[in-house]
């Protein structure tokens, strides 16, 4: 798996590529999102590890730019900015994850695996509908009746959650562990956010998640309940 890595503090990139190179990942360790673009035409990484403050072109405008070409790509942030509004804004950007500094290199590990195995480890055929929405697990499409819409890879494994299992309350609780790999609620905000990004893109079809106050969501093929 290549994982491309940008990031500017020299010492805490060389720490993490040691050490991810160790666990068997090809890393390419840039200090700067201008060379990183190029990178990622020629040679498409498996993971975007990504700062926010950068020189020259800025972490959230790599994010931009890369999100309108890719996806799928999971891109995790790493970055000392870690207000609730600084990983908001990520993630409504297009951010799979956030990390904030300082961390230990076993957490970043971790989340590298879970993002990494969420989104490559996937059945080699699997079809999945409900209420007009569907989905195609092995080609990654996701479709409203017959349109096509386009999804970041944890909205799309919301979805396919959600679809594959219709009438079941998931708490904030268990869609962390299920689509991020926590094992606490922490970081609940983060399912928020991207629930509501789904929502938006689902359209008029966003009506069947309903939100179940302090407790979670739920997919309801008729909806009865307000959101």
């Amino acid at each position: 798996m290549m994982i491309l890595m940008i990031e500017d503090e020299a010492a805490l990139r060389e720490v993490i590529s040691y050490n991810l190179t160790r666990e068997g990942y090809q890393v390419t360790a840039l200090d700067n999102a201008n060379d990183a673009l190029i990178v990622v035409e020629d040679c498409p990484p498996d993971l975007i590890l990504l700062d926010l403050m950068l020189p020259g072109l800025q972490g959230l405008q790599f994010l931009d730019i890369f999100r309108q070409k890719n996806q799928t790509t999971p891109v995790l942030i790493i970055s000392a900015r870690n207000t609730e509004d600084d990983v908001i804004r990520a993630l409504e950007r297009g951010a799979d994850d956030y990390l904030a500094k300082p961390f230990t290199i076993k957490l970043l590990e971790t989340k590298i695996k879970v993002a990494l195995r969420r989104t490559y480890e996937r059945p080699e055929s699997e079809l999945l509908a409900n209420s007009g929405v569907s989905i195609d697990m092995n080609a990654h499409r996701a479709l409203l009746d017959d349109t096509e819409i386009v999804l970041t890879q944890k909205e799309f494994d919301l979805l396919a959650l959600f679809i594959r299992k219709p009438g079941k309350v998931f708490t904030r609780n268990q869609l962390l562990n299920m689509i991020w790999g926590y094992d606490n609620d922490f970081n609940s905000r983060t399912v928020d956010v991207h629930m509501a990004m789904l929502r938006k893109k689902l359209g008029d079809k966003g009506r069947h998640i309903r939100t179940l106050p302090k407790i979670g969501y739920i997919w309801e093929p008729k909806p009865g309940g307000a959101k």
